[in-house]
């Protein structure tokens, strides 16, 4: 079943359960239990031993220990325990304080952390992550639903990343470029010049981030949103009443410091962005070798072991404020306790969205889509428009950008080539712009998952509310791309995306209104 229709079956029966249960864990499951014994043809021992082979490379791969995801899990675990910290030392508390007096409105809170999104651009990870540990006190002060806190977050993260040359997403974009373009022998422009000249090209991460600040500032609400920023805002419930056991929501397990300051917010936060940085910087200069550049450094970059480091050097500063503070506070121990125990439901949905990504791969999800593109005889106007979609598609289905830029972007620069060339930057902007239209709409996305953790969202809430404003932006997108096909007008189909975006805006804000 590998390679064909099939190999999309699991894909499917994971989103539907999840749409239809809301039960992450369970719907992860399944997928994972179908795709295994697609993989052995419905042999229940075998695929029994397949799921447990995938699990263990997660942490053994090739007789070697997985660092990488060790790092992570690690980092996700150390993130738990700073929040416990910042919480226990009253510093969310006075940072809220403060907050609240300095931005006196929502619409504020929400452009606040909209900015914050487009400042931190290094990494998505960090970004999801960073931002929702600054903007959180803000938010809850102002009686923002975490569902919308995790919207802002997920889409300041990619949508910015990718069109950002000096990023981990940026400098990995312009490296498979660098080869496609060898490959093709294509020598009229360079690679980096390529990428800056794709950012105007990228309709959905500029639509997404223009949407973001149209939520912020017209206060527009769709469907599932709606109801969460209803609930926030009159019963000043931030979560839906029961779900309590999300990433770091730490409830009621222990009273804030009454001597809390400022500074015990803000300086473990500082320490976790300048250490994080740094140790990217230096890995990445380590793996250059002899040529060392901006674009090398941020290309080779241990981004989990800086996220591992960042995240050691923070609980310490945390730990270090702890102990000075006088009494009554909760023990270390209790705070690192309940501090871990907020991030486990992150972990499990990581560790089963890591085990569901493998079964598809081993399905070829990702090439039997692929192969729809290579085989289908079409004008060279809707290959923007095609490579958009199938983008979209693959990243839906498979729960990875990077994933999909690997496959596609090397078949969109082949077919442009062969087909029409002036259509190869608008096809290759396509593919990067569906792979983060289709990240915002899977479940099993790195990125969602670490935006609702980084939020303290309910996953499938931050899914389900995110959907309609994702839809909105590649809508907007898909007109930019079919434009641009027929006429190669950047700045006409540019402008075309963008306006769709304002008029879907301002026409939910006037049906707001009059409901």
């Amino acid at each position: 079943m590998e390679g064909t229709i099939f190999s999309i079956i699991p894909a499917i029966i994971m989103l539907v359960l999840v749409l239809l249960t809301r039960k992450v864990l369970l719907s992860l499951g399944a997928g994972i239990i179908v795709g295994s014994l697609f993989i052995h043809d419905f042999a229940v021992i075998d695929s029994i031993q397949e799921i447990g082979i995938i699990f263990y490379n997660i942490f053994i791969l090739d007789g070697s220990v997985n660092i990488g995801n060790i790092y992570l899990l690690s980092f996700l675990l150390l993130l738990g325990m700073l929040t416990a910290f910042l919480t226990a030392s009253g510093g969310s508390r006075a940072f809220g304080d403060l907050m609240i007096n300095r931005v006196r409105t929502r619409k504020g809170a929400q452009v606040m952390t909209a900015i914050m999104g487009l400042i931190i651009f290094i990494d998505d990870y960090f970004n999801s992550l960073a931002v929702g540990q600054i903007a959180r006190p803000l938010t809850d002060r102002h009686k923002i639903s975490r569902a919308k806190l995790a919207y802002f977050i997920d889409s300041t993260s990619a949508p910015v990343t990718v069109i950002s040359p000096i990023s981990s997403w940026g400098a990995y974009i312009i490296g498979i470029i660098g080869g496609l373009f060898a490959a093709n022998e294509i020598t009229n422009i360079q690679p980096l010049e390529a990428f800056i000249t794709m950012i105007p090209l990228n309709f959905y991460a500029l639509s997404a981030v223009l949407l973001v600040f149209l939520v912020a500032f017209l206060k527009i609400d769709i469907g599932a949103m709606r109801v969460h920023e209803d609930r926030a805002k009159t019963e000043g419930k931030l979560l839906k009443p029961g779900e309590n056991n999300v990433p770091g929501d730490l409830g009621d397990a222990f009273e804030p410091h009454e001597q809390g300051r400022i500074y015990h917010l803000l300086a473990p936060i500082g320490v976790l962005i300048v250490a994080t940085v740094t140790a990217m910087v230096l890995t990445g200069m380590n793996a250059s070798g002899a040529e060392v550049t901006i674009l090398t450094t941020f290309a080779n970059t241990n981004v989990n072991l800086s996220l591992f480091l960042g995240g050691v050097a923070s609980v310490l500063t945390a730990l270090i404020f702890h102990l000075q503070q006088g009494q009554p506070k909760a023990s270390w121990g209790k705070i690192l306790f309940e501090g871990i125990k907020t991030m486990l439901p992150a972990i499990y949905i990581l560790l089963l969205a890591w085990m569901i990504g493998s079964v598809i791969g081993a399905l070829e999800t990702g090439q039997y889509l692929a192969q729809i593109v290579s085989d289908a005889s079409i004008s060279s106007a809707l290959l923007p428009l095609l490579f958009f979609i199938i983008a979209g598609l693959m990243a839906l289905a498979t729960g990875t950008s990077w994933g999909t830029f690997g496959i596609m972007l090397p078949i969109a620069a082949e077919v442009a080539v062969i087909t029409d060339v002036s259509m190869l930057l608008p096809a290759l902007s396509a593919v990067l712009a569906g792979a983060v239209f289709g990240d915002h709409c899977t479940p099993i996305s790195d990125t969602t998952i670490l935006s609702s953790t980084g939020a303290g969202s309910n996953h499938i809430d931050h899914v389900l509310t995110q959907l309609p404003y994702a839809f909105i932006a590649a809508f907007a997108s898909a007109i930019g791309y079919l434009i641009i096909g027929i006429t190669n007008q950047v700045v006409l189909a540019l402008f075309a995306a963008l306006i769709v975006v304002f008029l879907v805006g301002f026409v939910i804000q006037f049906i707001n209104k009059r409901i």
